[in-house]
């Protein structure tokens, strides 16, 4: 008989959730990357001021920031990207395959792009010190373009994991690419992008000891131009939340708590820089020291980071909307796997095997790395017996039986009654301190009121099940 749906390498994270391990390596990786996009542009509009006498220090800055980019993107960017891949594949085989099966043209023109911005920074970096204006700023805006398109493309491809558009009906690449919710991120996150670049010139001008105060405060002040677009960013976020589905919106204003909370502390963590930027560098024209830009710069990560992990959690229960679940099952495969199980053929065995009590708590480890694993730990971070520590067996059994009703942003349970009671009865082992031994639970009545529960709640996404209850 063929497998219920593909197994993968198992990679045990420990008391970290893997969700953590790759959200963590993906925010420094955006932020880098979104700062080496900004700083192609602030760099072209600085080498513009210095090729047409309007800024006497302009040449010197942009040379001074070019380096700072080079460390920071080319070395840090390269290494988290590359960290990027890795990490997903570890942590999600299944999504990475299937975004790179349907897009795999699109990623390699992504590459062209990539490699013709490290192309040109290299030149840049290597020669850029002795060529004549023009020649500089040729090599900056193909730095600048190259750069911004590696980010028109990735963004048609991460948007179309929330927002696939009409995709799934046509099959047609160019229509999930162009989804509803291309456009409103993309310049959403070119704003964000010059925003980011412009604060770290502001710290960049201070690690500058060869220029005195004034020189200082006047680049500043030619870079805080740069912040100017951040005040339209409630309008684009705005745009944006209009785009993407009602219930991944209802996450951010109560549905999860801690996606709320997310969301508000991105949103206050932006206003601090656009009140400052504007009220402080532009229009007092304050002179910022080098604690107060670095302030400024961790303000701009943690709301990168804040942003970044509500992005990500309004797509839940899906890794990619309305076909695969977070824990990389199917939604068509979730029916079969009520009847044959999720540990069916599974080939990779467990880890130290002989510390379970018996067989059925063993089963129940199994059932826990197959369905819940990517977002949760056994009793650590996100930790299933901190999640179901105040219910009781009984509740346990239904709420899990049940999982799409009680909590919409999780999948449904996709096992047998007997995998089903199995996790129950791991869960009840751990929550114990894990004892040497474990009586099993085998009561035919109790897998037949699970069986009832499942087949009561059904197949059907939460979000499905909300949207009829909506429509009556």
């Amino acid at each position: 008989m063929d497998s219920p749906f593909p197994h993968y390498p198992v990679n045990d994270f420990g008391p970290l959730m893997k969700g953590i391990a790759i959200g963590v390596l993906g925010i420094v990786h955006v932020f880098l990357a979104q700062f080496a996009i900004g700083g192609g542009m602030l760099m072209c509009y600085f080498q513009w001021l210095g090729q047409t006498g309007r800024e006497p220090l302009a040449r010197k800055f942009t040379d001074g920031f070019f380096k700072f980019v080079v460390l920071v993107s080319f070395v840090l960017g390269a290494v988290t990207g590359v960290g990027m891949w890795f990490a997903t594949i570890q942590v999600s085989a299944r999504t990475i395959g299937t975004m790179v099966g349907e897009f795999h043209w699109l990623w390699a023109v992504e590459w062209t792009f990539f490699s013709l911005e490290i192309t040109a920074g290299y030149c840049f970096y290597r020669y850029g010190t002795k060529l004549p204006d023009r020649e500089r700023m040729t090599l900056l805006v193909i730095y600048a373009a190259a750069s911004w398109f590696s980010l028109f493309w990735i963004n048609g491809i991460l948007s179309w994991q929330l927002t696939p558009g009409d995709f799934y009906e046509t099959g047609n690449m160019w229509d999930g690419f162009f989804n509803p919710s291309f456009f409103p991120s993309v310049i959403f996150r070119t704003v964000t992008s010059m925003g980011i670049a412009a604060l770290a010139a502001c710290l960049v001008v201070n690690l500058m000891p060869e220029m005195d105060r004034e020189q200082r405060n006047t680049l500043i002040h030619r870079a805080a131009y740069f912040l100017t677009p951040a005040l339209a960013m409630p309008l684009l976020g705005v745009w944006y939340f209009w785009a993407i589905p009602a219930d991944s919106r209802s996450w951010t204003l109560g549905g999860n708590v801690p996606m709320m909370m997310f969301f508000v502390l991105a949103i206050v963590c932006s206003m601090f820089i656009a009140v400052y930027a504007l009220f402080g560098l532009i229009r007092a024209r304050l002179y910022i020291n080098g604690m107060t830009a670095s302030l400024l710069v961790s303000l701009a990560l943690l709301a990168t980071a804040f942003a970044e992990f509500v992005r990500e959690g309004v797509r839940k229960p899906y890794t990619l909307r309305g076909y695969l679940y977070s824990n990389s099952i199917t939604e068509d495969e979730v029916a079969r796997l009520r009847e044959v199980g999720c540990t069916t053929d599974d080939p990779y065995p467990l880890r130290a095997a002989d510390r379970y009590p018996n067989e059925q708590v063993a089963k129940g480890a199994l059932v826990y790395r197959n369905l819940c694993s990517v977002c949760h730990t056994p009793d650590a971070a996100n930790g299933l017996t901190h999640v179901t520590g105040t219910w009781t067996v009984s509740q346990r059994r239904m709420n899990i039986a049940k999982l799409q009703r009680t909590k919409p942003f999780m999948p449904p349970f996709a096992g047998t009654p007997d995998e089903l009671e199995a996790l129950v009865q791991w869960i009840g082992w751990i929550n114990s301190g894990r004892p040497e031994t474990w009586p099993e639970s085998n009561d035919p009545e109790t897998l037949r009121e699970i069986q009832q529960w499942l087949d009561e709640v059904g197949t059907k996404s939460g979000l499905e099940l909300l949207a009829e209850e909506g429509a009556h």
